[in-house]
């Protein structure tokens, strides 16, 4: 396979892998909706480093580690399912006054609460949910080797396919955003938040339910 076959072939497989529902597109188009349009791009740039840490950290044989140690494994599993489980909940259970605030943040009349919700807890949600994922490092292990020529740096053609994959992502979060922009009054309503915080509480709770009880990989 020559470099220009491996770029092209990554392109596609991955472009079809970014436009798969999951718990990262759940997560930016749910910010987007309910907490407005830094918090979403907060939480997508989180995500995007999360992919280029599991990147490097496969290219480098820690994702070797983690596919090969059960141990490992588990742990991160029961991390992540917890983090998610929690962070389900927390959306589902979210009080109609609270959404209130966060639907208006980008309004005058939050400027005083600007400070109690910075977009940096928000990128560390986003960083948080994709690092906690051990799906993701089993997937990155397994899926970018297929696509390093032979003789080829195998770390830095790792990195160059991570960093296609996180393009590709920060396109994606791009689109979702700017989707989501128009029904931004609509979307501003407490009891429409709050239907979407309960849909999009339900997916991670489901989500990490799933991964918890994930025995085989």
């Amino acid at each position: 396979m020559t470099v220009s076959h491996a770029l092209i072939a990554f392109l596609i497989a991955s472009s079809l892998l970014t436009l798969t529902p999951g718990l990262d597109t759940a997560l930016v188009l749910r910010t987007a909706a309910v907490g407005g349009e830094r918090r979403a791009i907060a939480a997508g740039a989180g995500i995007c480093l999360g992919l280029l840490v599991w990147g490097f950290s496969a290219s480098v044989g820690l994702g070797v580690l983690l596919s090969a140690s059960r141990i490992a494994y588990n742990i991160l599993r029961v991390a992540g399912a917890c983090y998610l489980v929690f962070l389900g909940l927390k959306m589902f259970f979210r009080s109609s006054s609270t959404l209130t605030v966060s639907a208006e943040s980008d309004s005058a009349a939050a400027s005083k609460t600007a400070s109690k919700d910075d977009p940096r807890r928000w990128f560390i949600r986003g960083l948080l949910t994709n690092l906690l994922n051990p799906k993701v490092g089993i997937f990155y292990v397994t899926f970018l080797p297929l696509f390093i020529p032979t003789g080829m740096n195998v770390v830095a053609f790792s990195m160059l396919l991570a960093s296609i994959h996180v393009l590709e992502g920060i396109v994606w979060f791009a689109v979702l955003i700017a989707a989501v922009r128009p029904l931004s009054i609509w979307l501003r309503n407490a009891r429409v938040a709050k239907t979407f915080d309960r849909i999009t509480g339900a997916i991670f709770v489901g989500f990490g339910l799933g991964l918890l009880f994930d025995n085989g990989r």
